[in-house]
């Protein structure tokens, strides 16, 4: 496993934005400007599978997952939340929660599909400092 966690892209890099950290994960957010709000949490050791990962990790991720998910809701006032663990291009256990709404550039279809509008109407304009405060409150009993 030591060459692929060199290889590995969230090993080796952030993720993105870092909004919250913890000894195990972090919170960081994903700059797309026509989904403000997308956040990955990812699990900090190089981890291939949620099954990988013993019952009380996956407790604590999943609380993460959904207090993120929370979060997002309330500052970005969505349509509706995606939550998504791929990992095809990158085996390193993180989730996505991707706020959507219903004239976005995919919905209903998924944000990697197909674009099938522009979708650029306003969305909430929301600071990393403002979103990453939300989740220091939200997440205090995981720090």
């Amino acid at each position: 496993m030591g060459s692929e966690k060199q290889s590995c892209e969230l090993c080796m890099n952030p993720g993105g934005a870092i909004l919250w950290r913890s000894a195990l994960c972090r919170v960081v957010r994903v700059d797309d400007p026509h989904y403000p709000g997308f956040c990955r949490v990812i699990w900090n050791d190089h981890v291939r599978e949620m099954s990988d990962l013993d019952a009380s990790q996956q407790n604590l991720l999943m609380h993460i997952v959904f207090a993120v998910e929370s979060v997002v809701r309330r500052l970005f006032n969505p349509d509706k939340i995606n939550l998504a663990s791929f990992g095809n291009m990158v085996p390193h256990v993180h989730w996505h929660v991707i706020p959507r709404w219903q004239d976005d550039r995919h919905f209903p279809e998924p944000v990697w599909g197909s674009v099938r509008r522009e979708g650029l109407a306003s969305r909430p304009v929301v600071s990393n400092e403002v979103l990453a405060q939300a989740l220091s409150v939200a997440l205090e009993e995981f720090e």
